[in-house]
């Protein structure tokens, strides 16, 4: 490398010096050049234009480009050397006050620079004080060539600055010219190298030199210059990951796994004999397409998405008894352990005999199952460990306790991993490890519908099979939005359907945000997991779940312990009330489920530990208070919980939210439709791009910065195919090191992650 010249992968520290370079590191993660060019501008002043100071709140943290209208000076009450200047600064539309406290003669020197008339940058937090909003001690940067007093027109904007002046996002001890000039600094020294796409796919699409954009995108000409240099970026963004991702499924295809082939009358097909109902032409072709998967001599990895309902699990036990008929051994993870005991309870009846492996009226091709949970005994633990280890457990259910080092597989061939989005990448590699000497097959399911570019992006390694249509007899589920604040007399009338569902013989839930009783059930309930994932793609919260304890307007959440006592007493007084949280000993949660499913208990009062994988047909009813707090994908998991029946489910979403505000408006759409994809699409609107990627859940900066996955999903789709195409014909990509180079720089630490998943 030359002296003098910057690549991307220096340090910060190096090319900037170690205080500017640390600040960076502390106010925004920022390492390395790369990472500092990728930390782009927010938006742009255009020439002539000031910033709309009417639309400032108090708490905002902001920059605002403004011209100065007057500056004066005042003493302090009380007497003292101190004194108070006030700069007034404009919009021609609003006006704003910039306080500065003089305490010594030096601060006084440093307004020498403000002069009226002059137009500069302001940055700093709004606040107020006697009605007015003001920004105390303010960081300024005034703007060169701006003449005092002039107007504020197009054409004077144009003398004093040729190019859009960048904003970038800032913190209090960095402002946003301090990124300018870092940028600045860096753009002036650096060398990019070769261009890491190929010239092929540029000039198919027309696309800028990557020079060129980065150039452009910090100091744009125009807004035509700034789009080529945006859309040139996106480009990067999606092909390089989809390239990593392609070299991640070749990868996959060439490791070595135990070929698993359905095993005519095995137990396979006696499980099949024995189901009370006719399969959906869904679950038969998925049920194909994974029985030709267990087959091969690669591993299986696919993704399962489903709507709630849709029979996902009799479609995984069906891959699990092939697996056991040829031999091997099949592990389901479950996120709480309510689930798994749900699990265990649900496929040990299914399966029946089946299940019964040395039992007496066990099958003769009976297999048996296990259950592993943290808080299973000591006698059940050394029992359950012991058919794993043999082999004489085909089928192992469990939460975490799974991935613990006692637990040792005879023959790990199948690995299912339900509701996988509550699971981090470690977890999930650690149960994989856990075959012999060979990789075992992998399943992934969620009831939660993935929009296609999430499902080409976060689970770009991945087949996909989908279950769009719900098994005969499931009833639907009418959803309404009860205003609570402005309606109070329909949370009265809800509590009465409650009362009429009961009396008609059916069961209700009640769900909270919070468990309550003392300021520790602010935190998280413990039976489901860290947000790790409640969102549900890759670990990252796409549920839109608010963190718990988080005071939202004036009070704290609805907790299960005071509703419930609340109801008792009240509106479902005489009726038999239950309670389920995660705070509940393990034992007498299961023996809660148990009596809700046996409907010895009328309604039952729960954090959303019963959000996935409780199966209660009798349950139509659900009143979900501060609905509000919950997220999109959440709520429509949450309601999946009623209406599994015969008779029609009913979902009541109790809110506080003003009827205009966006919150009030995305509980109505969740309402007026029982459609998980356009939900999970109106749900990824709502969260920032970058939140996207797995990785993030191990605490890692996204590589997404100007990718909208729902905007440029049309360019996704040709990034993975063009992507695709290149690395079938170079996996290594051995004729393109630029990209290669690329590729390492840009997914940093993330390239660990995708080899894990």
């Amino acid at each position: 490398m030359l002296p003098g010249v910057t690549t991307l992968g220096e340090s910060l520290t190096r090319v900037l010096g170690p205080k500017t370079g640390k600040g960076l590191e502390a106010a925004f993660g920022l390492h390395t050049v790369g990472d500092l060019l990728r930390h782009y501008p927010r938006r742009y002043y255009t020439r002539g234009e000031l910033t709309d100071l009417s639309s400032l709140r108090e708490g905002d943290h902001v920059t605002v480009l403004a011209r100065i209208v007057l500056i004066s000076f005042h003493p302090m009450p009380h007497g003292g050397p101190h004194s108070r200047a006030e700069v007034i600064v404009t919009d021609d539309r609003a006006r704003l006050v910039l306080t500065f406290f003089l305490r010594s003669p030096k601060a006084g020197f440093s307004l020498q620079r403000l002069r009226p008339g002059m137009i500069g940058m302001f940055a700093g937090t709004v606040s107020s004080f006697r009605h007015r909003l003001q920004l105390v001690h303010p960081e300024y940067e005034m703007l060169p060539g701006a003449p005092p007093n002039a107007d504020l027109t197009p054409e004077l904007a144009a003398e004093f600055a040729t190019e859009m002046t960048p904003v970038y996002p800032a913190s209090a001890k960095f402002p946003s010219w301090k990124v300018a000039k870092s940028v600045k600094t860096v753009l002036d020294t650096l060398d990019l190298g070769e261009d890491p796409l190929p010239a092929g796919l540029r000039e198919r699409y027309k696309l800028a030199g990557r020079a060129e954009a980065i150039r452009a995108i910090h100091r744009p000409l125009d807004p035509a210059d700034l789009k080529r240099a945006k859309d040139r970026l996106k480009w990067d963004e999606a092909f390089l990951l989809q390239a990593a991702l392609a070299q991640r499924r070749l990868a996959a295809a060439a490791m070595p796994a135990m070929p698993r082939p359905h095993i005519d009358g095995g137990i396979a097909d006696e499980f099949d004999a024995r189901l009370p109902f006719t399969l959906t032409a869904g679950q038969v072709a998925v049920g194909q397409s994974l029985a030709v998967d267990l087959a091969c001599a690669y591993p299986m990895h696919r993704l399962l998405q489903g709507e709630v309902g849709s029979g996902k699990t009799v479609i995984a036990i069906r891959a699990m008894l092939q697996v056991v008929d040829a031999g091997g051994q099949a592990a389901l993870l479950a996120p709480t352990e309510v689930l798994a005991q749900q699990h265990y309870r649900s496929i040990t009846d299914m399966l029946g005999p089946l299940a019964q492996r040395g039992q007496l009226g066990g099958a003769e091709h009976a297999t048996g199952v296990a259950l592993l949970t943290g808080s299973a005994g000591a006698a059940a633990r050394r029992s359950a460990l012991a058919d794993v280890f043999t082999g004489d457990a085909g089928i192992v259910i469990g939460t975490h306790a799974l991935l613990e080092d006692q637990v040792q597989f005879a023959d790990l061939g199948l690995v299912v991993i339900d509701e996988q989005h509550r699971f981090g990448v470690e977890q999930r590699d650690a149960l994989r490890a856990k075959a012999a000497d060979s990789r075992p097959h992998v399943l992934v399911m969620t009831a939660t519908p993935i929009p296609r570019t999430v499902a080409m992006t976060v689970y770009g390694d991945l087949e996909t099979s989908t279950l769009t249509e719900l098994p005969a007899g499931r009833s639907p589920i009418a959803s309404f939005v009860v205003p609570a604040a402005d309606k109070p007399w329909y949370l009265e009338r809800a509590w009465e359907r409650v009362r009429e569902e009961v009396g008609r013989g059916q069961q209700a839930y009640v769900v909270c945000p919070r468990i309550g009783d003392g300021p520790e059930s602010d935190g998280p309930d413990p039976d489901e997991p860290d947000d790790l994932g409640e969102e549900d793609f890759g670990g990252v919260d796409m549920t839109g779940g608010i963190p718990r304890g988080v005071v939202l307007g004036r009070r704290q959440p609805l907790a299960v312990l005071d509703v419930a006592a609340t109801l008792a007493a009240g509106p479902l007084a005489g009726l038999r009330l239950g309670i389920l949280h995660g705070r509940l000993h393990p034992e007498e949660k299961d023996q809660v489920m148990r009596a809700f499913s046996a409907g010895e208990i009328d309604v039952l009062v729960a954090t959303t530990v019963i959000e996935v994988g409780v199966d209660v047909p009798n349950a139509t009813v659900m009143v979900v208070m501060d609905a509000e707090r919950f997220g999109v994908s959440q709520l429509h998991q949450l309601r999946g919980r009623v209406g599994r029946g015969t008779a029609a489910g009913l979902c009541l979403l109790v809110s506080e939210a003003p009827p205009a505000s966006p919150s009030r408006e995305r509980l109505e759409a969740v309402a007026a439709t029982q459609d998980g994809f356009k939900l999970s699409r109106l749900d990824l609107e709502q969260r920032r791009e970058g939140d996207v990627l797995g990785a993030a859940q191990a605490g890692r900066r996204s590589s997404l910065r100007l990718l909208q996955l729902l905007a440029d999903e049309d360019l996704i789709g040709l990034a993975r195919e063009e992507a695709s195409a290149v690395v079938s014909a170079d996996p290594q990509l051995a004729e393109h090191p630029a990209l290669r180079d690329a590729i390492d720089e840009l997914l940093g630490p993330q390239a660990e992650y995708l080899d894990k998943t």
